[in-house]
């Protein structure tokens, strides 16, 4: 029985926004945007970072975090400076963005994947489109499903057998949390999920209290905050997102002893993941993940100024004072160029329409989660 009330998923931009023109129809393109021909481009000396969140969330601390070292390593070291522009699950800033057509680099989008997310589910609000924009910096990161030893789970092993109703509380089932959703989807697991907490923090604390029973932390709250309550014996991993190796799922380094999703399944199963419910969960989980930090150019943006912050992600990568402080904000996940990361996300953002509704199918049938996609 599913505690959660349904829900239509339908963020209102705001008057200013609606009123300018849209752009072409997301997700449903080729590769990134190619530069604009003619004169040599320059190199702004301003750079704004548009954070669609709210300030002191995840992705406003790693876009003030990354500030400065932008600021040191794009050539000619322009001032960089951080905009808050919070609303709709991120919809509004991002839409602001793009509407405003800059391509000489003065703006940039900071994105994360609740961003993503919007997009590759087809919001109708949505006017970005990560399948021709401009990817520059990306960041990846890591998460951990796990369990209360109160529901009797020791090990992997037992949800082979468990017939109990996992209870999960999430922020929005649209954002981040929809990879747990189809991780449990893929394992045909049943869970009574319950919407609104205002962070994982917050969920962790309702598993301590017993309030739920199941929950995901990322790689670096899961080594701080969980690992104590797995040796203390009043929590059970049982698997991590792993990360993307030559295009395939494997192990997380940083969780080197949790298996991942794949392996659980083959454990469970005896066969190697396959079908619908799996290759929603690979198409939401690489972009989410694997790239959930980014900045981004408007498509049209000039070579030489998509290429001279591609060359500072290098830079900033190898910076010793960037990676003696980086660990807490990156999680001791790699910081990437978008040159590098260019073929995975011009893949990942090229979903099947067939891959999109189910995964809306799945939201609406198991968590009364509806989707207004026209």
């Amino acid at each position: 029985m599913k505690t959660t009330k349904r829900t239509t998923v339908a963020v209102l931009a705001t008057t200013a926004v609606l009123a300018l023109g849209a752009c072409s129809a997301p997700q449903q393109g080729g590769g990134g945007g190619g530069g604009q021909s003619g004169e040599a481009a320059e190199i702004p000396s301003n750079v704004r970072l548009v954070v669609p969140y709210a300030s002191g969330g995840g992705t406003d601390t790693w876009a003030r975090f990354m500030a400065p070292y932008v600021e040191k390593h794009v050539e000619g070291e322009p001032s960089v400076l951080v905009e808050n522009t919070p609303g709709g699950e991120s919809i509004t800033g991002s839409n602001q963005f793009v509407q405003s057509g800059g391509t000489n680099g003065e703006d940039l989008l900071v994105t994360s994947g609740t961003t993503y997310f919007q997009a590759l589910l087809g919001q109708p609000e949505v006017e970005f489109d990560f399948a021709t924009m401009r990817p520059l910096i990306l960041n990846g990161t890591g998460g951990v499903v796990y369990v209360s030893s109160e529901t009797g789970i020791e090990n992997v092993s037992d949800l082979a057998d468990y017939s109990d109703t996992l209870v999960y509380g999430g922020i929005s089932a649209t954002g981040l949390d929809l990879s747990l959703l189809q991780a449990m989807d893929v394992l045909d697991i049943d869970i009574d999920a319950t919407f609104g907490f205002e962070g994982r923090g917050p969920a962790r604390l309702a598993l301590e209290r017993g309030e739920i029973n199941l929950d995901y932390q990322t790689t670096s709250a899961y080594k701080t905050q969980v690992e104590p309550m797995v040796e203390a014996g009043t929590a059970v991993p049982l698997f991590s997102f792993g990360v993307l190796e030559d295009g395939e799922i494997v192990r997380d380094p940083a969780l080197p002893d949790l298996p991942t999703l794949e392996e659980v399944v083959e454990e469970v199963t005896g066969e190697a993941p396959s079908g619908e419910a799996y290759e929603a969960y690979r198409a939401f989980l690489i972009p989410g993940y694997v790239y959930q930090k980014g900045i981004w150019a408007n498509e049209g943006t000039p070579d030489e100024i998509v290429d001279a912050f591609r060359a500072a992600a290098t830079a900033i990568a190898e910076d010793e004072e960037f990676l003696a402080s980086s660990e807490d904000i990156l999680g001791g996940y790699p910081l990437v160029s978008g040159e590098e990361a260019e073929d995975d996300l011009a893949e990942a953002f090229q979903i099947e329409e067939e891959v999109r509704q189910y995964t809306l199918d799945m939201l609406e049938t198991q968590y009364d989660v509806v989707v207004e996609t026209e």
